[in-house]
Parts: C-alpha cells; structure tokens; sequence
C-alpha cells in the first residue's frame, strides 16, 4: 500500500524529484542527529604475560589503588575531624561526613556526561579527575571502571569479568592501607600541640600526585574509544518525545505500540531507542538501592563512633577506634577470591542458578543481620555505660582529702538527712550517690564532722550534673568546694585527666607537646585535658624552684581520672589517682561479626553490581550508567543524613531502623528482579555498523511537532 501510494501522488511532494527512496523511509527529524565518529582501527594491544590480560589494565588497577588510598585515608579520619578538632557533636559530624559523601556520588554524573559527550574517559581521567578533589572524584567513578572494561575484547568477556573483581581488589587494598596508617599519623605524631590532621590528610594528597603519574604512564596503551556525542541530552530528548508524542496521538484509531518509547521512532534511530530501552530498564531495577548504600557507609560515622566507646586494646595490639574501619578491605580481600574460587563454583555445581540479581538480594539480607548485630552491640555498651542523671538529678561523690575519717551529712530542705557517709582520709570512692532536687538548681547545706569539730557549709547544684564534694584540711579544721565533673564518657576512645594541687605553690605538667596544665596552689583545680591512651610513668611537673616526675600508671579508653599531687613525708611527691568514670569495659573485637556480615554483603552486592551495571549498559551509555550506579550511593548517604538529623532515636533503635528499611526494601528488589530479564552481552556491545536502522510502518495520520507522515 505505501509504495502504491507513492506511485499515485508524486506530484503532491514538489521536493519528489530531488529525493531519493532511502531518504522516505529516513527518520523524520527536526533536529539533526550528530553523525557518530568513525570507529578508531582495531589494534592488538599488548598483554600481560601471554595472558588474555591487556597490559594496559595494570596501570587502571595501580591508578585506581593510589586514588582510592587516597579518597578512604582522608574519610578514615573525616569523622574524628569534625568531632574533635571542629568540635561539632555526633549528629553533625555524621550529617557532614555523609553529605560530603554523597557529593562524592552525586558528582559522577557531571563526569559521566563530560566523558560521554566531549572528552572520552581517557581524557576526563587524566585532566580533571585527578586534577581537583571534590570534582575529581565524579571525573574518575564513572570512568575508570567503565574504561577498564573497554580495554578488553568481546572475545574475552570471561577476563573482564574477572577483571571487575580484580579492580575491587585494588579498591580495597587502597582502603586496607589507608585507614590503617592514616589514623596512626594522626594519633602517634603531634602536630602544633593536638593530633597531626595535617599529615594524616597530606599523605593522601601525595598518592594522588602518584596516581597522575601512573595513569599518564600507561597513555600510550589504552584503547580509547571516542567521545558518543552529548548522550545524555540525547537520551532525555529521546525520552521526552516519545512520551509528547504519545501523548498527541492518543486516537484509537491509531496502532499501539510494543513500547512506549517506540513512540520516538520517527525521529530517533532504532539504535538509540534500544539503547535508552535497556538503559531505562537497568535504571528501574536501581530504584531500591540506596537504602543499602545509606548502611553500608555507615561504617565510616555510626560505627566509628561505636566504637569510641569500646576498648581497643587487643592485647597484642591497641587499636583506634577509626583503625576499626581496617577490617573491612581486609575482609574484601580475603573474600572476594574466596567467592570466585570455591564458593561461587560450588554453589554452580551444585546446579543452582545463583545470578547476580540473587547474589545482590542476599548481600542486602546480611546487611540486615549486620545491623541488627551492630544493635545488640550498642545495647550492651550502654548497658555498662553509667547512668545520666534526669531532670532534677543529680550525682555525687565525695572525695576526703584531709588527714583523717570525715563523716559528711547532706542535708535538704528542713534539714533532714538525704545522705550520709563516713569517709576515710583518701578512701577511693565506688560510685556516685543520686540525689534529687526540687528545683532545677538548689542549694545544698552540708555537715562535715572530723575529729571533734562541726562544720557547716552550703554549695549550689544544678540538675544534670555530676559533681564531687573535695573536703579538705584548712589548718586544724576542714573545708570543702563542689567541682563540676565530667558529665560522661569521652567519646574518642581517649582519656580525661584533671588535677588538684595540694602543695603551696603553683605546678605546670607537661603531657607530650601539648601546651603544659597549669593547677594553682592550695587546692587549685585543673580544667579537663584530653590525652591518648597509654602508660604514663614519668610525667614531667615543674615548680617555681623544682622538677619532679609522676607516674600516672595507665590511662585506659573512655575513662575519666582525677589525680591529687600530695607531698607524703619520706616518698616525696606523689599523684594519688581515682577514677571518676570507668574505662571502656566491652572489646572492640565484639564488632568484628558485623564487619563479617557487612564485608561479605558488600562483596556479593557491589562487586556483583560492578560487573552487572557493565554487562547490560548500552555501548554509548556505560559511564552514564556507571554513574547512575555511584548515584544510589549519593541517595544512600542523604538517606543517613536525614535520618541522623531528625529521627531523634537512641543509636541502637536507629539501627534496628535501617536494617528494617533496608529488609523491606530487599523485598522489593527480589520482586522486580524476579520479572527482569538479562540482555545477553553479544547483543549489549554489537558493533555501530551491524545495526540498521529501522522505521515503523504502518502509521496513520501520526502528528509530530512540524511534520505529518
């Protein structure tokens, strides 16, 4: 019928004549599709010792270690940056750390763009990526993986997936070091009297200089395929005619259509539509992913917090609370061998059909279970935490410091007695003692008995507060002063330290380089001074006349400790130590059962989805799909950020939270992954020239914006 109707009207056209046939059955366009580029000659590149390997991989691989050791040694100390250097509290410090994350991944998709469209992923890798940070990190994410795979040929796809886990291995061997040392430069040396931030983040600034150098070495190598015009544009232009066009041919007397986006064929090219067709279906299964990401970068904020509580000492090694984070490379580095050498084989010979949608969906199940295991974790260590005192409470000890037994009565309001105890001189007290208050602040009348003299005396509290009663001796009689004590645990795995000077004239202390703690004489207090943990035997004191050393013996994780330097006839001057805050009592080893369960479920679902985003991306669209991938990572960390700021929850009911989203959410995904349908890699990375473009008969009165066919 159509060339029937050709042959009746040639007159109608009076551009007929200059027209050939091909150019009817052209897609009807208004805008003009850029030609494609001609494809680069094939060339045999050289491989890795006789291997299928192309040698051009070892450079990706190296480049992609020093970057990542880069990128995981600053965030190791990111945290305890902002929450002790900064100063900011937990909530912020976790909103930050996430935030900057997320803008990590967000930016990926302004490099996928620039490397699809304009520059190619060699070139956005080498002058942009590893030129700026922030930026940076969006130029590489979406191309250096993607740019691996291109290194290989179709003929060796069983070695470019072999390759995507050798590529996380080099991720991971990055992460490994990095957070191991990272926080060793910023705890073992000072810098300027605190922890040295400034090497702990140089020496990650110095590996990217190194992985410049390694890239721009291996030039000569790569194959680089040539930028596909602005896809992205093209894409979302493909989108939105093929749903306009839709929509103006909403007549019933019209054909359906197979797809929805089939819609745009009169103006697209069947090969872009295809393409968009498999890109649209990998971006739907990517809908519920996030909610993984927002629990698997947790280990770098929540955890790390986690373990600031806990005691790090081993025994045979003493870790910080951010070398924790080691565990997790370490155990992707056993593990993802592990799985591609004996588990996956095995559980194939067992005749199981474990795709990668299903090792995806398990991986976010022991994700779940870390959680979950993460919260039992929180619950004991707050469990061992000592209590904080409510609304108009209070906590009280009682330190005597004079030369003999004190009996001290507290007494409320008409003088009846709320606590009474007889204290020994220098008696190390075992807990605080409640007290409650009618008011937010109140006075408190106290009756000192020691020897045969009373003495009275009057101190003001207020609620929330943990305070310590210092009786001491004032010539042949006994005073007293209410110091306001640390309200809890420090929450850096270090140690709090105060003094009170009982000789008569002022000391300096000298802790490391930090600036010296000077205690003002008869009975001056210190403020609190934070120090790491360790053994301290001789710390240097000075007086205006004299040196002299203390042994403070060992100051554990999270403890809080008050030392009183007494001059005892015969042994000199000497610290007398009581603890007001216990250490840390729970190991930090209790967290290594969820970075197990964490580390294998991040092997089964990213490394799986490294390889998956690859195998069904469209030809043109692979850093755009990369990209798309690292982008549920940036929606994962804004999921943290919300839920830190304005959950309001206690932290293990927040993680019972995630790991409930994130069952929910694995639901879903086994549902739409159960209905998906892998595109077979032959048909994805079919050549340009062995497409044809096709157009769709049989449409009647079909409108588009300028032209009617």
């Amino acid at each position: 019928m159509l060339e029937e109707r050709e042959r009746k009207e040639p007159a109608m056209n009076p551009f007929q004549k200059n027209e050939s046939k091909e150019t009817l059955f052209s897609p009807v366009s208004t805008e003009e599709v850029p030609p494609r580029p001609p494809s680069p000659p094939k060339k045999s590149s050289p491989k890795i010792c006789g291997s299928s390997y192309p040698l051009s991989i070892a450079f990706i691989v190296v480049n992609e270690f020093c970057e990542r050791f880069s990128y995981y040694g600053m965030k190791a100390v990111l945290t305890l940056y902002f929450l002790y250097f900064l100063h900011w509290n937990e909530d912020t410090s976790t909103s930050v750390y996430h935030a900057f994350s997320s803008l990590c991944y967000f930016t990926p998709i302004l490099g996928a763009i620039i490397a699809d469209s304009w520059l190619g992923k060699f070139k956005i890798l080498s002058l942009i990526g590893l030129s700026l940070i922030a930026l940076g990190t969006g130029g590489i994410k979406p191309c250096v993986a993607a740019f691996g795979g291109d290194q290989f040929e179709e003929e060796h796809a069983e070695e470019r997936t072999r390759y995507f886990s050798v590529f996380y291995l080099s991720i991971n061997a990055g992460s490994l070091i990095s957070t191991f040392i990272t926080p060793m430069l910023r705890g073992d040396v000072q810098c300027f009297g605190d922890d040295c931030y400034a090497l702990a983040f140089g020496v990650p600034g110095l590996l990217m200089v190194i992985a410049l150098v390694v890239f721009a070495m291996g030039s000569k190598m790569y194959k680089k395929p040539p930028p596909e015009g602005n896809i992205v544009a093209q894409v979302m232009k493909c989108i939105w005619f093929a749903i306009s066009n839709r929509f103006k041919n909403r007549s019933g007397d019209i054909p359906k259509r197979q797809h929805w986006l089939d819609w745009a064929s009169e103006k697209y090219p069947k090969r872009l539509i295809m393409d968009v067709k498999a890109l649209t279906r990998i971006l739907f299964l990517y809908i519920p992913l996030p909610m993984f990401w927002a629990l698997l970068d947790q280990q770098g904020s929540r955890w790390t917090l986690q373990a600031t509580k806990m005691n790090g000492n081993l025994g045979f090694f003493v870790l910080q609370p951010d070398q924790m984070q080691v565990l997790n490379p370490f155990l992707v580095l056993v593990c993802i061998p592990l799985f591609d050498l004996v588990i996956y084989p095995l559980i194939s010979k067992c005749g199981i059909n474990f795709s990668s949608l299903r090792k995806m969906a398990v991986g976010m199940i022991l994700a779940c279970l870390a959680f979950a295991v993460a919260a039992v974790i929180e619950i004991k260590i707050n469990g061992m935490a000592p209590p904080q005192p409510g609304s108009q409470e209070i906590y009280l000890q009682i330190l005597n410091l004079a030369d003999d037994e004190v009996k001290v009565t507290v007494l409320g309001n008409g003088n009846h007695s709320l606590l009474i105890e007889s204290i020994k001189s220098f008696q190390k007290t075992t807990n605080y003692s409640k007290l409650h208050l009618k008011t937010k602040s109140q006075d408190f009348h106290f009756h000192l008995k020691y020897h045969n003299l009373s003495v009275y005396t009057e101190h003001s509290v207020e609620e929330k507060n943990w305070y310590s009663l210092i009786v001491h001796e004032n010539g042949k009689s006994v005073s007293s002063m209410m110091v306001k004590d640390i309200e809890n645990k420090t929450t850096n795995g270090m140690t709090a330290i105060r003094f009170i000077n009982t000789l008569h004239t002022d000391v300096n202390i000298s802790l490391g380089t930090d600036t010296p703690i000077s205690v003002g004489e008869d009975y001056g207090v210190s403020p609190y001074r934070t120090v790491h943990r360790g053994e301290y035997p001789a710390v240097h004191c000075k007086t205006e006349d004299k040196d002299f050393s203390l042994n403070l013996g060992l100051l554990d994780f999270g403890a809080s400790y008050l030392f009183v330097i007494i001059n005892i006839t015969n042994q000199g001057l000497q610290a007398w130590k009581t603890e007001d805050i216990p250490a840390n009592k729970m190991s930090i080893a209790w967290q290594l059962p969820q970075y197990i369960l964490v580390t294998v479920a991040e092997v089964m679902f990213s490394v799986t989805g490294l390889e998956f985003s690859y195998s069904q991306a469209p030809s043109s669209m692979k850093s755009v799909l990369q990209a798309a991938w690292l982008l549920t990572v940036a929606v994962g960390n804004i999921i943290v950020l919300v839920v830190a700021q304005f959950s309001g929850l206690v932290q293990w009911a927040e993680f019972i939270l995630f790991s409930c989203l994130l069952l929910v959410v694995c639901l879903i995904f086994s549902i739409m992954g159960y209905y998906y349908v892998p595109v077979k890699s032959e048909n994805i990375h079919q050549p340009a020239d062995k497409q044809i473009l096709h157009f769709q008969g049989e449409v009647i009165n079909l409108e588009t914006k300028n032209t009617k066919l």
